[in-house]
C-alpha cells in the first residue's frame, strides 16, 4: 500500500450500512485507488471505492478552516450524524437550501433518491412553506440559493405563488429542480415561472438518446427535454443540465451531453454531473463496476471531448469538502472554441481557507453563472476583437460555461468528515437543516435517518 501524505488523514468516521451505527473508518490508498474501509462489530467489514485517480486524492485535497453555522436549530446530544439541525459542530454555512414542496411526481424513476411517485402524502400548504422560508432566512440570511425540489415541483399548480413567496422573503435566487415535463408541455409555463421570480432551472438531463432515458427514467423523453430547454431559454431562464451518471448506461455519453449543452449556450449555463448514489434497498454493497468516481468523470470528459476540456481545467471546490465535487469554468469563443478559466494549480494548495469565505464566494459565483446571461452584447460589443481585453471582458458577461459534478454519498461510502462540512442542506418539516446526503441516506434495508420521518408530514 502506498504511503499516505500527512496532508490527508487516513482516519475518519462512517456508518454501518446495515444498522446505521457510527463507526471508525479509514481511507486506504493503493496507487490511484482509494477505498473507504469500516468494520461493524455486529455486521462485519465493508469496503467501498471512493476515488479512482488520476487526479489522485492527495493531490485533490484542499483543507478548510471550519466555520460554525451562524444559527443552529439543534444541540449536540448523540453526535454526528444524529443531531442535524444544523448542530453547533457542523463545519460549514448553508450555500444552497432545498425545500421539498411535494412528494408527488409524474415519473417513477428507478434511480430516484426520494422514492417519489404519482401518489403521496398531501403537499405542504402555502402557510407551511411561508414558515419554511422564514426559518431559512433566520438560519442563513437571504443571500443563499433556494432550490425548490420534491418530488416534482411542477405538479403543484401553485408553484408560481411559491416562487413569489420566496422572493417576498428577500431570496433573489430561486432555482427549480425539475424533470421538465410540464415545461415541455406548455410553452407559456416557463414565462409564468420567470415572471414569478424564478432565476434558474436545474433540469434532469441524463443523455442525448431515448435509450438512456428509457433505462434511467422509464420511458423515452429526449424530445421533451429539448422542448423544455427551448421554452426556458425563450422565457429568459438560465438552464443547467443535470445528468445522473451510471456506469455502462451513460458514462460514455459525457462528451455528447457537453456538446449538446454548448450548442445551446449561453442560455444553457452549464452541466452539473451527479455520479449515481445508492439510496433505498440494496442488500449487497454496490460493486466497483456500479460506481463512477469524480476523477473518472473528469478523465471521461477529457477523452470524450477530444481534450477540448482537459483534466487540468478542473479544480476542487472552495465551499464543500474537497472530496465532494469538481468544477471547471470556460469561455465560449465566437468560433466555437473554449478558453479555460479555471486552473487547478492556482487553487489547490495546502493553505487552509475559511469555510465561510468559500461558501460566500461559491454562492456569489453560482447565482451569477446559473442565471440567464447578464446582458446581451450590442452590435458594437459583438464586433469587438475577441482577443482584445475589451472583447474578452464583454464576452465573459454573456458566454461563460460551467462544468461541475457533485458526488453524493450513500450508506456504503458515507464519510462523516465530508458530511460535517456540507453546504447543501434540506429543510425538514420540523424546520431543521440536514446535509443533503444524510437526509437521503438509507440503510441496506431502506431504513432512513431523516427522510422517512419527514414523509409522514
Amino acid at each position: 500500500m502506498a504511503d499516505q501524505p500527512s496532508s490527508l488523514p487516513i482516519e475518519t468516521a462512517s456508518l454501518c450500512p446495515i444498522c446505521l451505527q457510527r463507526l471508525p473508518a479509514r481511507r486506504e490508498i493503493d496507487g490511484h485507488r482509494v477505498e473507504l474501509v469500516k468494520h461493524c462489530p455486529k455486521h462485519g467489514e465493508f469496503r467501498s471505492l471512493i476515488w479512482q485517480g488520476p487526479p489522485d486524492l492527495n493531490e485533490w485535497n484542499r483543507p478548510k478552516i471550519p466555520s460554525r453555522p451562524p444559527v443552529c436549530f439543534s444541540e449536540v446530544e448523540a453526535g454526528c450524524p444524529y443531531d442535524c439541525g444544523l448542530c453547533p459542530e457542523h463545519g460549514q454555512h448553508s450555500c444552497s437550501v432545498l425545500l421539498e414542496v411535494t412528494a408527488r411526481c409524474n415519473l417513477t424513476c428507478p434511480v430516484c433518491f426520494a422514492s417519489s411517485g404519482e401518489t403521496g402524502t398531501d403537499d405542504p400548504s402555502l402557510s407551511v412553506i411561508d414558515s419554511w422560508y422564514g426559518a431559512v432566512r433566520r438560519a442563513s440570511g437571504d443571500g443563499i440559493i433556494i432550490q425548490l425540489s420534491g418530488g416534482e415541483p411542477t405538479v403543484r399548480d401553485d408553484l408560481p405563488v411559491i416562487i413569489a413567496l420566496g422572493r417576498s422573503h428577500g431570496f433573489s435566487f430561486i432555482q427549480l429542480n425539475t424533470n421538465g415535463l410540464r415545461l415541455a408541455e406548455n410553452p407559456h409555463y416557463a414565462r409564468e415561472l420567470q415572471e414569478a421570480g424564478l432565476a434558474s432551472v436545474f433540469l434532469q438531463f441524463d443523455g442525448t438518446s431515448d435509450t438512456i432515458f428509457e433505462q434511467l427514467r422509464g420511458r423515452a423523453m429526449f424530445a421533451e427535454k429539448i422542448r423544455a430547454i427551448d421554452h426556458c431559454l425563450n422565457a429568459g431562464l438560465g438552464v443547467v443540465l443535470v445528468p445522473t451518471v451510471v456506469p455502462g448506461i451513460n458514462s460514455d455519453n459525457l462528451g455528447a451531453i457537453l456538446d449538446f449543452a454548448l450548442r445551446r449556450a449561453p442560455g444553457v449555463r452549464g452541466v452539473h454531473f451527479q455520479p449515481i448514489s445508492y439510496f433505498g434497498r440494496f442488500p449487497a454493497p454496490p460493486a466497483d463496476r456500479d460506481r463512477i468516481t469524480l476523477p473518472q468523470i473528469i478523465r471521461g470528459i477529457e477523452q470524450q471531448t477530444g481534450a477540448r476540456m482537459r483534466v487540468d481545467n478542473f479544480a476542487p471546490p472552495g465551499c464543500e469538502h474537497s472530496h465532494c465535487s469538481f468544477h471547471g469554468n470556460f469561455l465560449l469563443l465566437p468560433d466555437g472554441g473554449l478558453q479555460p478559466l479555471t486552473k487547478k494549480d492556482s487553487c489547490c494548495c495546502n493553505k487552509p481557507i475559511p469555510a465561510a469565505e468559500g461558501a460566500k464566494k461559491s454562492t456569489a459565483f453560482l447565482t451569477r453563472q446559473w442565471a440567464a446571461p447578464q446582458k446581451r452584447p450590442s452590435t458594437t460589443e459583438a464586433a469587438a476583437a475577441p482577443d482584445s481585453l475589451d472583447g474578452f471582458l464583454e464576452r465573459v458577461k454573456t458566454h461563460t460555461f460551467a462544468v461541475s459534478a457533485m458526488a453524493f454519498q450513500d450508506a456504503w461510502n458515507i464519510d462523516l468528515e465530508r458530511a460535517g462540512n456540507c453546504c447543501i442542506h434540506v429543510l425538514t418539516a420540523e424546520e431543521k437543516l440536514v446535509p443533503f446526503c444524510l437526509y437521503n441516506l438509507t440503510s441496506a434495508d431502506g431504513i432512513s435517518l431523516y427522510r422517512k420521518k419527514d414523509d409522514a408530514r
